[in-house]
């Protein structure tokens, strides 16, 4: 194992992960396009690194992908954020109910509401005892068995 490995993998599961922190805590829309960006730029350097590990270029050619795809995604992240601050005034991620259609209403408000219980299920599909084969003639071919029927194997008793 080439001494550069550890520290090139460490660094780029801490580019992911602070990414992936970024993406869930933030609510500017401009960090948590950076932290996408940071966390595919983790997973870029650990694909080359697994390529250098392994001694081929098809890490770093996925790699390229994984920018071009990052590119992409930086520019259309840049269009939907200059949509909603020319509309809203406000970078915020909230706001983004604002943009909706017209004709749908407001978003619904997550309510706890009371706990049911669960329904009876009276038909549980059995399965074939380990090592015995499934007796298929009849009505042994439905997937359910019926509630008092007995399963025959080939298993001596």
């Amino acid at each position: 194992m080439p001494a550069t490995l550890d520290p090139n993998l460490a660094v780029g599961a801490i580019l992911f992960v602070l990414g992936a922190i970024g993406v869930l805590t933030r609510r500017n829309l401009i960090l948590i396009v950076l932290s996408a960006e940071m966390m595919l730029h983790g997973v870029a350097l650990t694909l080359v690194t697994f390529s250098n590990l392994h001694g081929n270029n098809r890490g770093q050619i996925f790699t390229v992908f994984v920018l071009t795809v990052a590119a992409c995604e930086a520019g259309l992240a840049l269009s939907l954020i200059l949509s909603l601050y020319h509309r809203t005034k406000s970078l915020d991620v909230n706001l983004w109910t604002s943009i909706r259609e017209s004709d749908l209403g407001p978003p619904a408000v997550d309510e706890p509401g009371p706990l049911s219980t669960p329904t009876d299920i009276h038909d549980y599909p059995r399965l074939t005892p380990s090592g015995g084969l499934p007796d298929l003639d009849g009505a042994e071919r439905t997937l359910l068995a019926e509630k008092n029927d007995v399963r025959r194997t080939n298993l001596p008793a």
